[in-house]
């Protein structure tokens, strides 16, 4: 197994594992579990904690790293180190994209103080002995860009309390608040960001989209979308993600994806109503016994 390194980086010190993560996202939908714009969602949070594995073999020549790696200090010597994996705890599911050569059983027995009972499901990232849980799979869905007309609008400063309102409004539970937003979008992810916002004839805010772009010809990633409880059936969604896929698609993605729940049936017909297709099913690893 190849030697590894796990680096817990806090939110100021992502941007190595966001500049990882675009060089391995393709121009179609990502095979991986994370997109750049995972991460940048995740640094709405102060305390969000994203892990880098990197070849633990360094070299310590004196050339500058890449965009692609990290730099260090070992014993007084500058080293780099080339990135092998991102991941982050969301809730039980530990998260992983890796690059292409990855060794995938270095990094499963390297995560096993991460996967401790309770943490019992991983996406991206096959473990020994788990099992994909083919009870309720992913959908990924792919935007090709084409002309759009729609009635969003990009978010400004002065609309960020009304997208945060129509986040709590479309998910149960939701705590997000405009300073949230602003900490993210302050973040090393924040200017991969794009985001649209439709309102009612009367103004109301509706319904709201993010769109992070992976880099020119490369796939973007819609996370999250979401419709105001009081204003669905109107095609709201549905402008708010065709408004974010037009802004990325101006900004040179390939196309854009986005993942739903196979049991979510709105959010299924609101991506297909919008001009994506299903290209394929994601199953997360499951612990036996663990979920």
């Amino acid at each position: 197994m190849a030697p590894l390194a796990r680096h817990r980086l806090s939110p100021a010190d992502t941007g190595p594992a966001l500049r990882a993560l675009r060089a391995w996202t393709p121009p179609d939908a990502p095979a991986g579990s994370l997109h750049p714009g995972d991460v940048g969602w995740l640094l709405r949070r102060d305390d969000a904690t994203v892990f880098l594995w990197t070849d633990a073999r360094t070299s310590t020549h004196a050339a500058a790293p890449t965009d692609t790696q990290i730099s260090a200090r070992a014993d007084g010597v500058a080293t780099t180190a080339a990135p092998v994996a991102v991941g982050f705890l969301d809730g039980p599911v530990l998260r992983v994209t890796t690059a292409p050569d990855a060794d995938l059983g270095a990094l499963a027995a390297d995560a096993e103080d991460l996967l401790v009972p309770g943490n019992d499901a991983t996406d991206g990232l096959p473990v020994p002995g788990w099992e994909p849980d083919t009870e309720e799979p992913w959908l990924v869905f792919s935007w090709t860009p084409e002309p759009v007309s729609s009635r969003a609008v990009q978010v400004t400063e002065s609309d960020t309390a009304d997208r945060a309102l129509v986040h709590r409004a479309a998910f149960t539970g939701s705590t997000l608040t405009a300073d949230h937003w602003r900490t993210m979008k302050k973040s090393p992810a924040g200017h991969l960001a794009v985001e649209t916002l439709v309102r009612t004839p009367a103004g109301e805010p509706a319904a709201a989209a993010t769109g992070w772009f992976g880099g020119a010809g490369r796939c973007g990633l819609l996370e999250p979308v979401g419709t105001h409880a009081d204003h669905r059936g109107h095609g709201y969604g549905r402008d708010a993600v065709r408004g974010a896929c037009a802004a990325l698609a101006d900004r040179g993605a390939s196309a854009v994806a986005v993942l739903a729940p196979a049991s979510n049936e709105a959010a299924v017909a609101l991506y297909r109503s919008a001009g994506f297709t299903v290209v394929r099913e994601n199953h997360d690893w499951t612990r036996p016994g663990g979920v």
